[in-house]
């Protein structure tokens, strides 16, 4: 099924985005998670890329198994920093051939153990150049699907390197116009910035689908290792006040993390989102409450 159609069929369409584990213990449990969160029945699930191309391999095979052994749709993501052009086609011919129908396509971050990396060398200088190319791929290759759709990714507080917010809408524009089918946020915390984001991306022509990024906060440690991850992520003060006190308490942390984004995302279902996109962390708790509290996918309230 193309992206499109899942959009056209489901509103609010609801997604999960995991990372691929490098041990075979992390692969079988998340695995594991996986198959309890199927029972939500997503339409689709997105597997990331790590920088500088560093899981190309990891990735690849939790996109086979994913499809293999949950026949969910699996949307690998894929970056521009440290391929070529025969890489990359290299890589759309195997998910091609293992019934892949989209692909999240990033600009991405260079090498972690390269600082001083060039990214002026690359073949692809940004998402755009990356899309252009799959799109030529789709057009000059044969695919069971009738060729890739096309995910890029959207920043509701503003991309940490474009300060300029005009210029920063007209970098998304050029990747909607490259031929992109979908937006998916990076997280965000305070609903207003996604519904001012979304309003400015209709104000500059963007008519494509544009589904909201969520992570549920469900320990102190991962509200800060997010806050040193996602630059310049807010915090709202409403959410702070929630979490306050509850430091030294999990069980409970976790539960006014996970009201929060469950008055989230109500919010936003009633504001008409088009789709819900949960960045799970590879735990599958937080992700569950939140879609049986709504009544989302396959979960009764």
């Amino acid at each position: 099924m193309q992206i499109s159609d899942i959009f056209r069929n489901r509103r609010p369409s609801i997604s999960f985005e995991f990372f691929p584990p490098r041990t075979e213990k992390g692969a079988k449990s998340l695995l594991a998670t996986i198959h309890e969160l199927k029972e939500l029945n997503p339409s689709f699930v997105s597997v990331t890329y790590g920088a500088g191309g560093s899981t190309r391999d990891l990735t690849h095979q939790l996109v086979l198994r994913i499809l293999q052994e949950t026949s969910i749709p699996a949307v690998p993501h894929l970056t521009c920093t440290c391929h070529d052009a025969p890489e990359i086609e290299a890589i759309l011919n195997q998910y091609a051939e293992a019934g892949v129908s989209t692909i999240l396509a990033l600009r991405g971050d260079p090498p972690r153990d390269r600082p001083d990396y060039d990214r002026s060398q690359d073949i692809f200088q940004y998402a755009s150049d990356l899309i252009r190319f799959i799109q030529k791929f789709n057009h000059t290759h044969q695919h069971p699907s009738g060729g890739f759709g096309i995910g890029v990714a959207g920043f509701p507080e503003g991309h940490p390197e474009t300060q300029n917010r005009m210029k920063e809408m007209d970098y998304l524009k050029a990747k909607v116009d490259a031929g992109a089918d979908y937006i998916c946020t990076q997280l965000f915390f305070d609903n207003h910035d996604f519904l001012d984001f979304r309003e400015r991306c209709h104000l500059a022509g963007i008519t494509i689908p544009i589904i909201a990024g969520i992570m549920p906060i469900t320990t102190p440690e991962g509200m800060v290792r997010m806050a040193e991850l996602a630059a310049g992520v807010h915090f709202p003060a409403k959410l702070q006040r929630d979490l306050a006190g509850l430091e030294d308490s999990p069980e409970a942390f976790a539960g006014a993390g996970t009201s929060y984004a469950t008055e989230q995302c109500r919010e936003l279902i009633r504001e008409g989102v088009e789709g819900l996109h949960f960045y799970t962390l590879n735990k599958s708790s937080a992700t569950r409450q939140i879609a049986t509290d709504l009544g989302l996918g396959g979960s009764r309230p």
